[in-house]
């Protein structure tokens, strides 16, 4: 059997293609987790108004919180990809095959130059917030509102509250453009 010899520049496409490929992958995955989320919202909302059971809307802010902390760091996934192959694979590719003043991978970095960029961010992060944080937040005072409020209901929708506004709290830290999360792709 023939030997082959592997290029450095193979493995770096290969790991190019591999990476974008999870990207690609972590991408409808986060996208889903909107419609997923949606979907339990109504359903909930539905079931207890049927019901006329207020303390049913308990289960949102859980689910909210879960769907909303994995769809963040799918994201945050999806930046770091974005954020290597500008920052690391094009550069070292570029080097590679000599490519001066020239950069590999042009759109990884033109889409972010878009002048519509910011303003896409910020209505990313309304929707964030309001999909996981503002429902079941609303959700909580339905609940506290309709007067049958028992002290270890009472004290478990407190805690849903705090770790609901935790979630708020990494949303918008995430999507601030020179924050620790450096907002999203």
């Amino acid at each position: 059997m023939p030997e082959r010899d592997v290029t450095v520049g193979q493995l770096l496409l290969t790991e190019y293609q591999t990476i974008k490929d999870e990207q690609k992958t972590r991408i409808g995955f986060r996208d889903n987790l909107l419609y997923v989320t949606l979907t339990v919202v109504a359903a909930v909302i539905a079931a207890a108004a049927q019901a006329e059971r207020t303390e049913m809307l308990l289960a949102l802010p859980p689910v909210c919180v879960v769907l909303g902390w994995t769809y963040l760091v799918n994201d945050q996934k999806i930046s770091a990809i974005g954020a290597y192959v500008r920052g690391e694979l094009g550069p070292r590719l570029a080097e590679l095959v000599r490519a001066e003043g020239a950069q590999v991978f042009q759109w990884e970095v033109a889409h972010r130059g878009d002048a519509r960029r910011f303003s896409r961010k910020v209505v990313q992060c309304v929707v964030d917030l309001l999909a996981f944080c503002v429902v079941p937040l609303s959700a909580l005072v339905v609940y506290w509102a309709g007067g049958e409020v028992s002290a270890g209901l009472g004290a478990l929708s407190v805690l849903e509250a705090g770790s609901v506004v935790g979630l708020g709290v990494y949303i918008v830290q995430y999507a601030l453009p020179f924050g620790p999360g450096g907002g999203a792709g």
